[in-house]
């Protein structure tokens, strides 16, 4: 399985297993052995690499103080043989819960005193719930072996893995957070507005060597690991950044930490901190005794945070706190005061982003203190409106800010980003186009229409330091308008013609083809089919040429850049290089937009592209040679088991391979398939044919009359013997020979399918590197400069539906209306007259036909 599949897998036996446990508490358990797991295999692999066997390993005890130093000088902890998460899983059925408890006991003396900082109570969390697991030792031993099983798969044992292990790792706590609501969702970032905020830090800090990043409200750490790795992409050495990190709730905190090492980050590059981040500043000396000695104030590059919204606090007195020189935040809501936090702790060339709640953009009295002094100090660089909906738990609208310590710019960017997302579930979702289409516009301070817009402080200051977003950026819809004049007499306004400018621009001879103006207000539409015209305009075919044009060696590159290349190419770094090549091929053809253009390079990329390319780098190239068994799901016995059915290819679908290699085959298959279509329409065809006596005469048909069945037909034809006399008769014969082919006709399909399928596994096991790779093309390039090619099109059929709406919207004219109105009346009226009644029935007809203008 690849780490999608793998992830997907845990995520979904993890739910099976958990039982009546809220998920909040089952993510310690489930996370917390995948931790013991990584420790305990990172300390065998580099006993491994240090020349030690797997039968020295036996010979780690806690007892042999020599060995355990050393081991505790290697990894920073020691684990003893019996302790070895290989250990517990090799005692299967003697496995107990008191495994674990001495362990993590075990673990906890043995820590490294340099590193205490990083592993000292990273299991309390665990420990402390173990007795959560069942009603007693037996049941808890059975539920913690069920999770050793588990995730004992997860590979853990080269740098390639890491990412493996930190994808499982944050696919299971956004899924924990995604699933138990605001308690347990409260801790995690999205992925996507980490990436938002870690893309604007990268392009601050890029072309730094050392770097410093902080987070004062750290949660499961993921934003802090973003934010490292953009910055490692664009800088190059991981090693190079230090990583702060402060949460408030332990079981957070040890989240944090297990997070933060799981990445390959070096244990001298975490320093973290459980404490709270207003009430007690960060520890700027190791104790009170050395204060003197060792005070040094925490200053970073950069500064990323999601605090908790809107949280009551205990604020300091006026001028009691360093921190808080704008202005002392509201103790009901204690988000300036986070905002403050993080402002204080930048370098002066540094940068800081914050998620923080819409309110805090416009709400008054010392909110609004605290607001001017960050205008008139220059603080605030942009604010993007994020969708509603984005974060787990909660659906107010946020907003990312982000403040420089020092800059010159005395302009504010204001971006309105809330129409920009994808619905997944309950949640919206930001996109890559979206996250790419934010960050373009805050790195390069860009004015984009309905979307972003740099405001002067002079004219923050008319407003009074009001920063709420649709002030100074109106995202929403035009108001539709209507023409007087062509309500009235028909044709299409010339303004609403020439609202479709950029498209005439693109277009010049189109608009003369398309229109014929009437007088110098209107027009009327000059083609019966505006979707046939615009497609036969030359104007467009040389358009569309030209996108083609731009994309004609776009195969030829995609395959010289990824498929003769899978083994070394930089998984991690080469969309961003892709993404360049897609867009300077872009760059000078209108109409099409460019971000969804990339979004079609990342979905190609996400979905499958990178997946296979981790695949091959993991296993070789041989893995696309490779064919696994197809398990499914079956019930035996009264429960779920996972059995074999066929094959599927490692990394090649099948359906390409006999589509590109064994088309005969396949043409074989249709031609009985066709037939098996047309056996169900001649049997339709008899049963139509049928009277409704001769139905409901037999027990030929079922009950609902609409099918034949098949056992009661062959009773019904074996009951008229070899001479047929009626035309109902006939037809029972006609209709059996129908299912007695169809029977014979599918079972040659199943066995040609599953001939079929054994040809293609050994087709795929014994393809050539030329013939692989032609594959791979087939399967990452292909899908791609299809849609991609498809984007032009797309714009020009913007254009038709425009045009088709808008003479739509103008081909009935209010005479027209009252014609149909009257005519309408008239009818009721006629109606009307053949009524009869009482009097007074009478009476109220005829009030009603006056109304309508009928006598």
């Amino acid at each position: 399985m690849n780490k999608q599949q793998l992830a997907a897998k845990i995520w979904e036996s993890a739910n099976k297993m958990r039982s009546k446990i809220e998920a909040n508490e089952y993510k310690d358990y489930i996370l917390g052995f995948i931790f013991y797991k990584f420790l305990s295999e990172t300390e065998v692999t580099r006993l491994h690499a240090d020349g030690m066997g797997d039968e020295d390993l036996e010979e780690l005890r806690e007892d042999d103080t020599e060995t355990a130093q050393y081991v505790r000088d290697l990894c920073g902890y020691f684990i003893s043989y019996d302790n070895l998460f290989s250990t517990w899983v090799a005692k299967k059925g003697d496995f107990a819960i008191a495994n674990v408890r001495d362990a993590l006991s075990a673990f906890d003396r043995n820590i490294d005193p340099a590193r205490k900082r990083v592993f000292a109570g990273i299991f309390d969390t665990l420990q402390t719930g173990l007795s959560k697991l069942g009603t007693d030792e037996k049941s808890r031993s059975k539920a913690a072996r069920d999770l050793i099983y588990l995730i004992k798969d997860i590979p853990m044992d080269s740098r390639q893995d890491y990412d493996t292990l930190g994808f499982i790792y944050e696919y299971l706590i956004s899924n924990f957070a995604s699933n138990a609501g605001k308690k347990a969702g409260e801790f995690y970032t999205p992925s996507e507005v980490s990436q938002l905020m870690s893309e604007i830090v990268a392009w601050h800090l890029a072309g730094r060597e050392e770097i410093n990043i902080y987070d004062p409200t750290s949660g499961s750490g993921s934003l802090l690991i973003h934010i490292g790795q953009a910055v490692a992409r664009r800088n190059g050495n991981p090693n190079d950044i230090r990583y702060y990190a402060q949460e408030l709730k332990e079981n957070t905190y040890n989240l944090t930490r297990m997070n933060l090492v799981m990445r390959g980050i070096l244990p001298d590059n975490i320093v973290a901190r459980n404490g709270d981040t207003l009430k007690s500043d960060w520890p700027w000396f190791d104790t009170d005794e050395t204060k003197d000695e060792t005070y040094e104030p925490l200053f970073v590059d950069a500064v990323v945070s999601n605090p908790p919204y809107s949280q009551n606090w205990e604020p300091p007195e006026a001028g009691e706190d360093i921190r808080f020189e704008y202005g002392i935040a509201p103790k009901s809501k204690a988000d300036y005061a986070f905002l403050l936090h993080d402002l204080y702790h930048l370098r002066d060339d540094g940068i800081m982003t914050i998620v923080l709640p819409h309110g805090v953009l416009f709400r008054g009295g010392e909110e609004g203190t605290i607001r001017r002094n960050l205008v008139e100090n220059h603080h605030i660089q942009a604010i993007i409106g994020l969708p509603a909906n984005i974060f787990f738990g909660t659906g107010i609208p946020t907003i990312v800010m982000v403040l420089r310590k020092h800059r010159d710019d005395d302009h504010v960017l204001i971006v309105d980003a809330s129409k920009y997302f994808t619905k997944e579930g309950k949640n919206n979702k930001l996109r890559a186009s979206d996250i790419k289409r934010i960050v373009d516009a805050v790195t390069g301070n860009r004015d984009v229409d309905k979307f972003s817009r740099l405001v002067g402080i002079d004219e923050i200051r008319q407003n009074d330091y009001n920063l709420n977003i649709p002030r100074y950026v109106d995202s929403s819809d035009n108001a539709e308008s209507w023409d007087v004049y062509s309500t009235m007499f028909g044709g299409i306004p010339k303004r609403d013609i020439d609202a479709l400018s950029k498209y005439w621009n693109v277009f010049p001879g189109l608009r003369r083809c398309l229109f014929a103006e009437e007088n110098g207000h209107s027009a009327k539409l000059a083609v019966q089919d505006v979707r046939e015209a615009v497609n036969a305009d030359s104007d467009v075919k040389a358009y569309i040429q030209r996108y083609r044009e731009a994309f004609i060696d776009y195969p030829a590159y995609i395959r010289g850049e990824l498929v003769g290349n899978a083994a070394n190419v930089g998984v991690a770094a080469e969309e961003e290089t892709l993404a360049n090549d897609l867009l300077r091929r872009l760059a000078g053809i209108p109409l099409v937009d460019a971000y969804a253009a990339y979004q079609v390079l990342d979905d190609s990329w996400q979905k499958t592209i990178s997946i296979d390319l981790e695949t091959i780098q993991a296993e070789g190239h041989d893995a696309v040679r490779k064919v696994d068994a197809n398990m499914v799901v079956k019930k035996k016995g009264g429960k779920d088991v996972e059995v074999p059915d066929g094959w599927v290819g490692h990394i090649l679908p099948f359906d390409l391979v006999q589509g590109k290699l064994l088309n005969s085959d396949l043409a074989e298959i249709a031609t009985f398939e066709s037939r098996l279509s047309e056996i169900g329409g001649e049997i339709a065809d008899i049963l139509d044919n049928l009277d409704e006596d001769d139905k409901s005469s037999t027990d030929a048909v079922s009950e609902d009359g609409d099918s034949f069945v098949a056992a009661e037909l062959k009773k019904a034809v074996k009951s008229i013997g070899k001479n047929p006399e009626t035309d109902f008769d006939r037809a029972l014969v006609s209709a059996q020979r129908l299912f007695d082919e169809e029977r014979e006709v599918k079972k040659n399909v199943k066995n040609l399918r599953s001939a079929l399928d054994e040809k293609t596994r050994t087709v795929i096991e014994g393809l050539s590197d030329e013939h692989a790779d032609d594959l791979l093309a087939a399967k990452w390039v292909e899908p791609l400069q299809h849609k991609l090619e498809e984007l032009p099109q797309t714009a020009v059929d913007e254009l038709i539906a425009a045009v088709n709406a808008l003479n739509d919207k103008y081909s009935t004219t209010y005479s027209d209306v009252c014609e149909q109105i009257e005519q309408a009346e008239a009818e009721l009226g006629n109606m009307l007259g053949q009524l009869t009644g009482n009097e007074f029935d009478m009476a109220g007809i005829a009030e009603l036909k006056t109304l309508l203008g009928g006598e």
